[in-house]
Order: C-alpha cells, then sequence, then structure tokens
C-alpha cells in the first residue's frame, strides 16, 4: 500500500504546528496565502522518492521556506550527487557509492605480507595478469572468500582497504584477534603466492570532496579506512585543514605510525594528536604520542577542533559512540560526522519490533536445497527458504541486525550491498537502489547470494 500511494501521487503529508489551538471537525480551512514556488506536497515527494530526480526541480523545490531540515539534507544529497562521484541509486534516501568495479567475486594474487604493529600485518592482493587493479575510494573495504579446511565451508571477512586509493595493488590489513577465525587464518595460513577471492572495493564510508578541514579519528585498527583517506589527502597535496587524532595502547601496538608521520608531515597543513593508554618504557611523550591515557571526550573538548570539519570515526563501537557525541556536543554538526563499523550495522526498525537480542545463527528448521544466503559480516551462510517472503525476513528469521522501515521498496532503508548472486523483486522497487546493492526488504534470491550484513 505504501509503494502504491507514492507511485500514485498521494503520499500524505503532516501538518507542522505554528501555533497551538484548538482544531475539530466542520472547521473551515482557509488558504492564507501561496508559499514560493508554489510547488505541491505530492510534487515535493516524487521528487525524493520517484525515479527522475530533476535537478532544476529540487533546486526550486530547496527555496521553499517550509521545507524542513531533513529534506533540505536530502535534496542536498541528491544534488552533490550529480555533480560529484559517478554514483547511481538515490543518495536522499540513502549514502551510495560509484558501481562496484566487478560483479561477484574474483581471484587476486597475492603479491606482500607485512606486519604493521605486533598484532596487525598488511596483505597486498594483485590482478593475477598483472594489470593494475581498479581504484577504490579512500574509506572503502574489500570482501575476501578464505578457504577453510578440506571439506568444510568457506568463510567470508571484510577488511578496509589501507593503501593509497590509485596504487597498483590492494592492501588490506588486519588484527590477529583471539577468537576471530578470520583474522587468524590470514595471520597463520595466508602466504605470498597464493590466490584469494575478493570481491570489489565498497561501501560508503569514502572521503567527501570538500574545502572544509578533515578529521580523521581512530583507535588501534579503527585507522585503517582513514589511513586510506590520509593517503588520498597526501597524493593530491591537499590544502585542506587536516587532523589526525588516534588511540593506541602504546608504540609496538600502533599501526601505521611511521607511515602516518611521514604523510603528515608532507601536508601544508597537518595537525597529529596521538594518546597512548600503556605507554611502554621505551615510548617518549612529545615524540610517539602527545598524551597518555585513552582518546576520550575529554580529551577532544581540549584540541580546539574546527566546528565545520568533515568528521570520520572508525574503531570499537562504544569508541565511536562517545567520539561522535563529543564532536556533537562540541558544535559540529551531526550531517558532518561518519562512522564506519567492521561488523554488522546496528538493526533499525521502525519500533514496531525488538532488536535482536541473539547473535546470528541459522533458522529453525533450514531448508537444505535452497540457494545459500551468506551474510558478510555476520559470519553466516544458510540455505534459502520459499517459505520467507523476502530476504530482510530470512535475515530476522537468523537474528543477522536489519535495517528497514517501510518492507515495501519504498524508503531505502534496507539498502544493501550485494556482493554476489542474483536476485528478484516482488514488488517492484519505486526507485531502484544503487548498482551493486539490493533491497532486502521486497527481494528473494534467485542463486546463491553474499550480501553486506
Amino acid at each position: 500500500m505504501p509503494a502504491l500511494l507514492i507511485s500514485h501521487h498521494r503520499p500524505g503529508f503532516y501538518f507542522r504546528v505554528l501555533r497551538e489551538g484548538t482544531v475539530q471537525a466542520g472547521d473551515d480551512i482557509v488558504l492564507v496565502t501561496r508559499g514560493p514556488e508554489a510547488m505541491t506536497v505530492a510534487d515535493v515527494d516524487a521528487l525524493l522518492y520517484l525515479p527522475g530526480h530533476s535537478h532544476h526541480q529540487i533546486s526550486r523545490a530547496l527555496l521553499i521556506p517550509a521545507l524542513s531540515p531533513g529534506w533540505k539534507v536530502s535534496f542536498e544529497a541528491i544534488l552533490s550527487q550529480g555533480a560529484g562521484l559517478d554514483a547511481t541509486g538515490n543518495a536522499g534516501l540513502t549514502a551510495v557509492s560509484p558501481p562496484p568495479a566487478w560483479a561477484g567475486f574474483r581471484p587476486l594474487n597475492v603479491t606482500d605480507i607485512e606486519p604493521e604493529s605486533e598484532s596487525v600485518i598488511s596483505v597486498y592482493l594483485a590482478d593475477p595478469d598483472g594489470t593494475g587493479v581498479p581504484p577504490a575510494q579512500p574509506g572503502q573495504f574489500l570482501t575476501l572468500r578464505l578457504p577453510t579446511d578440506q571439506g568444510r565451508k568457506s568463510i567470508l571477512r571484510s577488511y578496509s582497504l589501507s593503501g593509497a586509493p590509485g596504487a597498483s595493488t590492494y592492501r588490506v590489513s588486519v588484527k590477529r584477534e583471539p577468537h576471530s577465525v578470520g583474522s587468524q587464518f590470514v595471520h597463520d595460513r595466508v602466504r605470498r603466492g597464493d590466490r584469494l577471492d575478493v570481491a570489489a572495493p565498497r561501501g560508503t564510508f569514502v572521503l567527501r570532496s570538500s574545502d572544509a578541514p578533515v578529521l580523521l579519528l581512530s583507535a588501534g585498527v579503527g585507522a585503517t579506512p582513514v589511513l586510506a583517506m590520509l593517503h588520498a589527502l597526501g597524493g593530491t597535496q591537499s590544502s585542506r585543514d587536516v587532523w589526525w587524532v588516534h588511540g593506541a595502547r602504546n608504540r609496538a601496538e600502533e599501526p601505521f605510525a611511521t607511515e602516518s608521520r611521514s604523510l603528515l608531515e608532507a601536508l601544508p597543513s597537518a595537525h597529529r594528536y596521538v594518546c597512548y593508554s600503556r605507554p611502554s618504557p621505551g615510548d617518549a611523550a612529545g615524540r610517539d604520542y602527545q598524551r597518555a591515557g585513552r582518546l576520550t571526550a575529554s580529551v577532544l573538548a581540549t584540541l580546539h577542533l574546527p566546528r565545520d570539519s568533515d568528521a570520520y570515526i572508525c574503531g570499537p563501537a562504544e569508541f565511536m559512540t562517545e567520539m561522535a557525541s563529543a564532536l556533537r556536543n562540541l558544535g559540529v554538526d551531526a550531517s558532518r560526522i561518519r562512522t564506519e563499523i567492521f561488523g554488522p550495522a546496528p538493526a533499525i526498525t521502525p519500533g514496531v519490533m525488538p532488536t535482536p537480542t541473539r547473535s546470528p545463527h541459522h533458522p529453525e528448521s533450514e531448508a537444505t536445497d535452497g540457494p545459500q544466503i551468506g551474510f558478510a559480516r555476520s559470519g553466516l551462510t544458510v540455505h534459502w527458504d520459499a517459505r520467507y517472503a523476502s530476504l530482510l525476513d530470512l535475515a530476522e528469521a537468523c537474528d543477522v541486525p536489519a535495517r528497514w522501515s517501510c518492507r515495501t521498496g519504498v524508503c531505502h532503508t534496507c539498502e544493501t550491498s550485494l556482493l554476489s548472486g542474483t536476485i528478484g523483486y516482488a514488488p517492484d522497487p519505486v526507485d531502484n537502489p544503487a548498482d551493486g546493492n539490493v533491497l532486502i526488504c521486497c527481494s528473494h534470491p534467485v542463486a546463491d547470494t553474499v550480501l553486506d550484513m
């Protein structure tokens, strides 16, 4: 029903209360004045939700004083999308990125492995035919299909790209985690000369083109995607005010320490602030780090960061929540703060269903002959069963954190990267998602499928 109402230009709307009073049946509704541009609610709604997105009409809509801040942000995102990257999809409803360089998985060769700290290594991946790999956007990630012991299923793991975006090889950096099968495999089993199946660079946590100051804020191996952004800034000798703020345990556990310092020194307006929570005896204050202790909101408040910064945050979930809140309290607009989550994104629902409290798991009475559905971030692969109405239904049956609102292909809240596979829609989306993405709320698999969930 919501899809039908939107597509037939009957969206409905809420009134904003300008002055409180009493309204009752029988009252007259009187036209007091016509607003600028004389655009109807249906006209404006169609600009966001229906295909087309006329930039001329959107520019007109932005002149309407009564347009809410949320709608202004959405329309400005669509206009920016047209002037920036060659991205498809609807930037007014969800963050979009350029279409993936290839569909599904392709083999890449491991050309080198280098240590970055006591617990982090970098793996370099190249095209087997010797040509350069397609460029990635600074901040994107790769999904690897890692073979396990013979006779067992492969596992899917996503790792942020940490190298220069235009390099001839990809570089992913992986921290060894005690209970992580994927990181243990990469550290113990992957060797130079191996060949791994890799999905194309994806992700919307990317450095945006701007003249504003840029804040790269990270903790631990969370430095990985923001290091790629620092490479991009260094590669263009950017004149932007660049802040590198990082938290680590000590010098031995700080990945990319030498590399990041070298990149910052080459920029005309760069600032570096590093906190060590447990400095080693040989770590020198002022040289290796600026403050002993954790990087916290109170520390951030002492740095006098520019309020008009574009901020990029990556690290443990609690760290990102604290830093984002701290930046908002310091006056940085929430629309300028972006975060990257290594694991599954938190669930988003309209409040009518509880969010999952269990770890992702196989569904009850799982089918044995349907297409295999891989939830890459959750590390789960299950069989599709036709009793589910959509991929979203299957995700919920597995307690895979899912993001949704309309469940009918209108709002794009559920838009997810399709790493591999073929899907069908029922009903068809009102406006198509970006190339390489899928609306899981109204789709079903036609073949084996891997989702970035």
